[in-house]
């Protein structure tokens, strides 16, 4: 059994994460060269629009036009710098009741990869169309970028174009496996906390299981606080420049001229919208499965349990008391009215920027 399958082979596909079959050497050693060529690509990506913004841009329309695609290739790159226990007792989903649940988490976070992914390929599809029909005849990169030499000659244009082509769809689909795993992760604690509710209500009949749902409680908090711990940086880089992506998207979408442009503005901020929307619904959802269980304990028939187990159900108790946070850097909540603050920042900024122009 294996959680998160599509996201995992979205990263191994990317470079990322090295398949656990290939265990001999010539294999890592293969894995390890083509994950070194796809990190080049992106980076290289980065470095020159990077330098378009610091040797070439010159105004605020300019800027916006590299910003707004610049930032998200930043995150990804950071992504890739940067679940056994879920896998294993007490977590592990053992009987048929247990495993509906862990299949209902898992489903969930399954179908939405897909809709995720298609929503960013689709758009990934409609820039590159639109690119070829309207940069690449006139010999225009489909991005802005600053190159050391020039790129003038047939060859070394299809070269540059192939590049950033390829980093678009790269950094779109590592976004999406990156985004996935960490708000997968997240809907999986959701699942643990509605499996230790089911299990509490069977100490009645089962009391020897008491011990595995507090162990199993406690791997719950474990879990939230590792990916709390491993995953600050990220989800603080992505909530922050998600709202500048969203401020000068829409500035983008106020100065673009052609139907083209404006739908390729359009599904690009609504992939912007999904990515940051899905780390606030997911901690929104932590948050509330947490705090729901002391509701289920005391739905429980404890009043028939002796003292020890009632004593053991308080503890449980008093830690649920406090609900799971996960957090934006230790500072802001990913819930649902953190995402609806980031679309007012976003916009007070966008007006902001027109005011300046």
């Amino acid at each position: 059994m294996r959680i998160l399958e599509l996201s995992f082979k979205l990263l191994t596909l990317f470079g990322c994460w090295r398949p656990e079959s290939w265990t001999s050497l010539h294999k890592r050693i293969l894995y390890y060269v083509y994950s070194s060529i796809m990190i080049l690509i992106l980076y290289t990506f980065m470095l020159s629009q990077l330098m378009d913004i610091i040797l070439i841009v010159d105004n605020a329309d300019d800027f916006t036009d590299n910003v707004f695609v610049f930032v998200p290739i930043v995150i990804t790159c950071i992504k890739i710098l940067l679940i056994n226990i879920l896998m294993k007792k007490p977590c592990k989903p053992l009987e048929s009741t247990e495993m509906k649940i862990f299949h209902k988490f898992d489903t969930s976070v399954q179908i939405n990869t897909q809709r995720y992914t298609c929503l960013a390929l689709l758009t990934c599809v409609f820039i590159v169309l639109t690119s070829l029909s309207a940069n690449f005849k006139q010999r225009k990169l489909t991005y802005r970028a600053w190159l050391p030499f020039d790129y003038s000659s047939t060859t070394l244009f299809f070269l540059m174009y192939i590049h950033q082509i390829i980093s678009l769809v790269a950094a779109g689909l590592l976004n999406i496996a990156c985004d996935t795993l960490i708000c997968g992760l997240l809907v999986h604690i959701c699942c643990q906390l509605e499996i230790l509710a089911y299990r509490l209500k069977k100490i009645i009949f089962y009391t020897d299981i008491l011990r595995d749902c507090i162990l199993q409680h406690y791997y719950i908090f474990k879990l939230a606080i590792l990916i709390n711990v491993k995953f600050r940086l990220t989800m603080t880089i992505q909530f922050t420049m998600s709202m500048f992506v969203v401020c000068f998207t829409l500035y983008q979408l106020n100065n673009t001229t052609t139907k083209a442009k404006y739908i390729e503005m359009i599904m690009y901020m609504i992939c912007m919208l999904t990515q940051i929307f899905i780390y606030c619904w997911c901690g929104n959802e932590v948050k509330l499965k947490s705090r729901q269980l002391i509701d289920d304990i005391f739905e429980m028939e404890w009043l028939t349990l002796d003292e020890s187990m009632k004593k053991s159900l308080i503890i449980i108790m008093k830690r649920a008391v406090t609900p799971i946070q996960i957090t934006s850097g230790y500072i802001f909540p990913m819930n649902l009215e953190s995402f609806m603050s980031l679309l007012k920042t976003s916009y007070s900024t966008y007006n902001l920027l027109q005011q300046m122009k």
